[in-house]
Formats: C-alpha cells, sequence, structure tokens
C-alpha cells in the first residue's frame, strides 16, 4: 500500500509517502514540505499548495491520500487556513479518484507513538525509528505527514475489516429472521 500523508497548512504543507504493509518494515519513499509566504494573497495560497500536491501525486502515485483531519483550535485564523489546505488536499485527490482518510491528530500520535498526547519531538523520534532513518524529518509538518502515512497503513486494515462486518449485519438485519 502507498499511501500520501498530508499535515495540512498555509505556510508549510507537509508532505510524505509511505508504502508497505501493516506488521512489516515500512518504505519511505518521499518527505517534504509545500511552503507559501504568508505575505500573499489567500488564493495564490491555495494554488501553490494544490500545484505542490498535484507534483506529489504525479511523482509517487499514491493508493490513498490520509489527512490530518482539522480540529478546532483557539486561533480561528490558523484553523481556516488548514481547513483550506485540507480541502484542497482532498479535491486533488478526489479529482484523481484516490480514495481519503481523515485521522485527528491524537490517532495519529497513537498509532505512532502509542500515547493520543505524545508531542511532537516523540512523534517526529518514532517516524524516524519506524522508517530506519538518520534523522527525524524536518520540520515537524514533514515528520507530521510521514505519520499520517504510517497511521493509516496501520489502521486502513482494521477499519476495512469494521466496514465489511457493519455492512454483512445491516444485509442480515434487512433480511430478517430466517424460517
Amino acid at each position: 500500500m502507498r499511501v500520501l500523508g498530508v499535515d495540512p497548512g498555509l505556510t508549510r504543507c507537509g508532505i510524505g509517502v509511505v508504502e508497505g504493509v501493516a506488521g512489516r518494515p515500512l518504505t519511505m519513499l518521499g518527505v517534504g514540505v509545500v511552503r507559501t509566504p504568508a505575505d500573499a494573497e489567500l488564493s495564490h495560497r491555495l494554488l501553490a499548495v494544490e500545484q505542490g500536491i498535484e507534483e506529489w501525486l504525479d511523482e509517487h502515485r499514491p493508493e490513498f491520500v490520509a489527512v490530518e483531519r482539522v480540529f478546532s483550535q483557539h486561533n480561528v485564523r490558523t484553523v481556516m487556513g488548514t481547513a483550506q489546505a485540507s480541502a484542497v488536499a482532498m479535491l486533488c485527490a478526489a479529482r484523481r479518484g484516490i480514495p481519503v482518510a481523515l485521522h485527528t491528530p491524537s490517532e495519529v500520535k497513537a498509532a505512532v507513538t502509542g500515547s493520543g498526547r505524545a508531542e511532537k519531538a516523540q512523534v517526529g523520534a518514532m517516524v524516524t525509528r519506524l522508517l530506519r532513518l538518520a534523522s527525524p524529518p524536518k520540520p515537524a509538518d514533514a515528520a507530521d505527514a510521514l505519520a499520517l502515512a504510517i497511521c493509516h497503513i496501520w489502521r486502513a486494515p482494521a477499519q476495512s475489516r469494521l466496514q465489511q462486518a457493519v455492512a454483512r449485519h445491516t444485509l442480515h438485519a434487512a433480511k430478517g429472521p430466517t424460517a
């Protein structure tokens, strides 16, 4: 499974590509950040994020895109920019027919470190260890994007089994009791 992880942001949008399957060593195929100038017009910043993500999609051809689910922050301006960058990532994937998964920051931290309250340094250290890297990816947005991809690779099989079980249960309930 090849997953493009996106840690959305307007100034720095972390991007990371990881390949592998749950239970086996994972491989980082690329990591980086799409940057936009803080003083640029919003529409131009969103366009730059879109172009950057499209380049990563062209180069790495992921099967899934994992995006950090936007959560409420105290700074409304920051959360709006994050939400807009997140929407751009989802749009780019949808345009290509690539499934998108949203993971909360605490889900990602728990998957990678074992604690949903882990600090950024802990996430970076575990990403480094899990992907057998020489040093943590910088900036933290890049490490977070890789953590999103890892989280999705590890969680997707269980989520798929749950969805199939719910579908079977729903189908069985709709048929009613058999005679």
